[in-house]
């Protein structure tokens, strides 16, 4: 019987799906040696957790690696194009749910949520209701979002359409923007916008976007909201600029160590909401990762390629691997 191995349990539809097509495990821990040696018999792979170049060097049977969510880079492309394995995604489906996050923390940077509650709880009612002096609507201000992808678009429909907010946008594709969407250089967004929302892939190219440099740029109030990956952003420079009071804020879901150590100084920030790299899961949008991605396993079981194959140079190998009906 075929081996479906998953790095993590599977929403339960999901996994109702694979039942008849073969025998569905899930990964006994997440290190490099234990991936590689349960993989190492597996015909397909679903990915919510780093995987190991050499995984793909020693699974002979591994068919495709399919990716529970979007990002790739859980998955050593090169790795796995190198050995002949199909590569594919689950493009668009927690856009939502991430877009959503977004809105929560703004709100909640902008309302000081944090020092509010716990005020309220330690010191009591009027000193939690004093913050209140101090907060703003989210009305009028710029959104400027980095990265125009299936994230970016929904942040920007629901900042403009459902909160009245001015919204910006720089991505790498010249395609039109959306309805009430404006174009500017990452530069200019930086520097104009209240709040900035990176959602951009990690790449050579957004490596760092967030530097030194740019977060001087920002408006002495502005927000930074970060749901893309952790090195786009210059750690140290923004924890300079937060203890220095230069910047009104951060929300932070990723990082560029993860998990986040606990004696971290993003912690000791009342202006900063630090999440455990969530703001795309919710139940909705798990039952569509995983529908998603056994949907693409299905196919390959099949002998077809995935929807979305995100590597295409591969397929004369993967059929000198995998002859059509084999």
């Amino acid at each position: 019987m075929r081996k479906i191995l998953s790095t993590h349990p599977l929403h339960p539809r999901a996994t109702a799906m694979l039942a008849g097509a073969g025998r569905l495990v899930v990964a006994s821990a997440l290190d490099p040696k234990t991936l590689t040696n349960e993989a190492r018999d597996a015909d397909i792979v679903i990915v919510r957790a780093p995987l190991p170049p050499e995984l793909f060097a020693g699974a002979s049977n591994l068919r495709a690696a399919i990716r529970h969510g979007a990002g790739l880079d859980m998955i050593p492309v090169e790795a796995a194009t190198a050995a002949g394995v199909l590569v594919a995604n689950v493009p668009a489906v927690n856009a939502r749910s991430v877009a959503e996050h977004v809105m929560f923390t703004a709100l909640a940077l902008l309302r000081r949520f944090r020092v509010m509650d716990r005020d309220l709880r330690a010191k009591g009612w009027l000193a939690g209701r004093e913050h209140a002096n101090s907060t703003s609507e989210l009305a009028g201000k710029t959104i400027g979002i980095v990265g125009l992808g299936a994230v970016g678009q929904a942040v920007g429909h629901i900042a403009a359409h459902g909160f009245d907010l001015n919204v910006v946008a720089t991505t790498r594709s010249l395609r039109p923007a959306p309805e009430r969407v404006g174009f500017l250089s990452i530069d200019a967004l930086v520097e104009q916008s209240d709040i900035i929302v990176l959602c951009c892939p990690l790449t050579e190219e957004t490596r760092g976007l967030i530097s030194r440099e740019r977060i001087a740029r920002m408006k002495p109030g502005a927000l930074l909201i970060n749901v893309s990956r952790g090195p786009v952003v210059d750690d140290e420079a923004l924890i300079e600029a937060l203890r220095d009071g230069r910047i009104g804020g951060a929300a932070l879901d990723v990082f560029s160590t993860q998990p986040l150590p606990p004696n971290h100084p993003y912690f000791g920030f009342d202006n900063v909401i630090v999440t455990p790299h969530m703001a795309g899961i919710t139940e909705e949008s798990m039952m569509r990762m995983g529908v998603g991605a056994a949907g693409e396993a299905l196919l390959v079981l099949a002998g077809k390629l995935p929807v979305n194959l995100r590597n295409p140079e591969v397929i004369e190998h993967y059929r000198r691997r995998f002859p059509a009906g084999d």
